[in-house]
């Protein structure tokens, strides 16, 4: 042992397992890896802020109707989860613009530590905050439907509200299983010793495959094949294991964050009018 301590590439390697380890259990390597937030104002287009309280903070969401509700209480309301490069500003209004002539209103969620919700930016804070503006929401939707919308990153949280909660159906654009995807896209290059950590600290309640199993409520599914950051057979893997009733739009879109093609565009409002008659024929069940 002595004659191991006196060595000084035994000296490094001890020094560098004992780093890894620290960073392993104590570096926050997942939150710092995977979150990007912005805190920047941004013009909401029109969409009124609300306050939801979380913890010892609060959220910050934005509201907007779609043309069909014109001023009155909506029929149903939609809780949009965003990506992780984007911002409830940005989102509300076009989202109830997609619902067209149905008479929705759309909550946008900045998540902690983006926008004005109070911070830090945690992925074991994600899944608590969808929460806690589902439940917010559900107060004023009383017994009206409520949708969950999710786009990237956002629909590890919708998938999460989903398997807890009694959503009408959900609207899922690029859905991602995150620790698949670090250990199978970046897990390679670095024999797992940094993909591996990241993979782990992924919260249980923000596993998508998981989550999407409990899930019997209908789902829109949107899907893009030459996606850069999720390829289209992560996304697959989500759409396989949810055992509910789904219409898949593929195709949809150039790259991850491309408009949606005029065909896409179509089959989405065919498929927002479907979650909508069987919201009709066949009430949520409570969780």
């Amino acid at each position: 042992m002595r004659r191991w301590l006196r060595d000084p590439r035994m000296i490094f390697w001890v020094c560098v397992v004992t780093l890894y380890l620290i960073f392993v259990m104590f570096g926050g390597c997942a939150d710092r890896f995977i979150l990007f937030p912005s805190r920047q104002p941004e013009d909401a287009g029109g969409a009124v802020r609300k306050i939801v309280a979380f913890e010892s903070g609060e959220l910050e969401l934005f509201a907007a109707e779609s043309p069909a509700a014109g001023g009155r209480r909506p029929a149903a309301w939609v809780l949009c989860f965003v990506g992780n490069a984007s911002r409830a500003e940005w989102t509300a209004v076009p989202v109830a613009q997609t619902w067209a002539d149905l008479p929705v209103e759309v909550w946008a969620m900045n998540p902690p530590g983006y926008g004005r919700s109070t911070g830090p930016a945690r992925l074991g804070r994600l899944g608590p905050a969808a929460l806690a503006a589902f439940d917010a929401l559900k107060k004023q939707a009383g017994d009206r439907p409520v949708f969950v919308w999710g786009e990237s990153l956002g629909t590890t949280l919708a998938l999460h509200v989903a398997a807890n909660r009694p959503v009408a159906g959900l609207v899922l654009r690029t859905p991602v299983p995150l620790r698949d995807l670090i250990l199978g896209e970046f897990g390679w290059w670095n024999l797992w010793l940094a993909a591996g950590p990241v993979a782990m600290g992924v919260p249980d309640g923000l596993n998508s495959l998981a989550n999407a199993r409990r899930v019997n409520a209908p789902a829109a599914f949107i899907l893009i094949d030459d996606d850069e950051v999720v390829p289209v057979r992560y996304q697959r893997l989500v759409v396989d294991a949810h055992p509910g009733p789904h219409k898949l739009i593929e195709r949809a879109a150039n790259h991850h964050n491309g408009v949606l093609t005029e065909k896409a565009a179509r089959e989405l409002d065919q498929a927002l009018r479907w979650l909508w008659d069987l919201t009709q024929a066949n009430p949520p069940a409570p969780r």
